[in-house]
């Protein structure tokens, strides 16, 4: 059985090696100690979000503090090219599901994208709860899959300012659409691998409305190549999980040990 897994901050677990003694506090020590009752004696996985895992024996157990002895210290290496989901934003929290998904799936960074379709509105007083919304789920998904490196949540982004992600250097970016005459797999599977040399790739998907024209335009003057993903046609919480796990399994990202 996995061992459950916590997170410290950044840096916590550099310089450190088997023998030595970490005090985790806050919520994460209470969540141990608290919620899932782990008494002394018991393992657990220390994770950084930055690369940085430890494993280790529980030694000491306040109301929300723990001492863990450390067995063993690892970075688990950053995968290239990164995968960013740019997602737009849509109703029934079907976004989050999309971004919780996508976290389990290895994706390395999301973007919250106020598309011209969509139905729901980060409104300027409730934009910092909504994003911290998504920080919230990605965490969550993360520590679920066991990840040392945690997805960053990029700020809400406009159309222009999506494409100006999609125009950066060594950036190759795929805009998913129904009518795309071209298809990802086919794409990947061809004699041309334009992904391999990339040092990101950017997934686009559009809310429940679709992308407007004047959207796709500006995102395919950007650089970025619209794909379809096959005949069915996807909802928006599904169709950037679905690429994901296309383009992980075309570039070898699933080849490797756990993490």
């Amino acid at each position: 059985m996995s061992l459950p897994v916590f997170k410290v901050e950044p840096g916590r677990l550099d310089g450190l090696g088997p023998g030595a003694v970490l005090s985790v506090t806050g919520p994460e020590a209470r969540h141990a100690v608290t919620v899932r009752r782990l008494g002394p004696g018991e393992r657990l996985e220390l994770v950084d979000g930055a690369g940085a895992r430890a494993t280790g024996e529980l030694v000491a157990a306040g109301r929300d503090s723990m001492d863990v002895r450390l067995a063993a210290v690892s970075a688990d290496p950053l995968r290239r090219p990164r995968l960013v989901l740019a997602q737009a934003l849509a109703k029934g929290e079907r976004d989050l599901l999309a971004v919780e998904t996508a976290t389990e799936l290895g994706v390395d960074a999301v973007v919250p994208w106020q598309a011209e379709r969509s139905i729901v509105r980060w409104k300027k007083e409730r934009a910092a709860k909504s994003h911290d919304k998504w920080v919230h789920t990605v965490a969550a998904a993360a520590k679920q899959s066991r990840r040392a490196h945690w997805p960053e949540v990029l700020p809400l982004s406009t159309t222009r300012e999506l494409a100006a992600l999609l125009g950066r250097p060594g950036t190759a970016g795929v805009v998913l659409h129904e009518q795309a005459r071209d298809s990802l797999a086919g794409l990947l599977g061809g004699p041309h691998r334009p992904w391999e040399a990339a040092e990101r790739i950017v997934l686009v998907v559009g809310p429940e409305g679709g992308i407007a024209p004047g959207e796709l335009e500006a995102l395919a003057g950007a650089g970025a190549r619209t794909l379809r993903l096959g005949p069915e046609v996807l909802r928006s919480s599904t169709a950037g999980p679905v690429a994901l796990a296309v383009l992980s399994a075309a570039l070898g990202r699933w080849d490797g040990a756990p993490g």
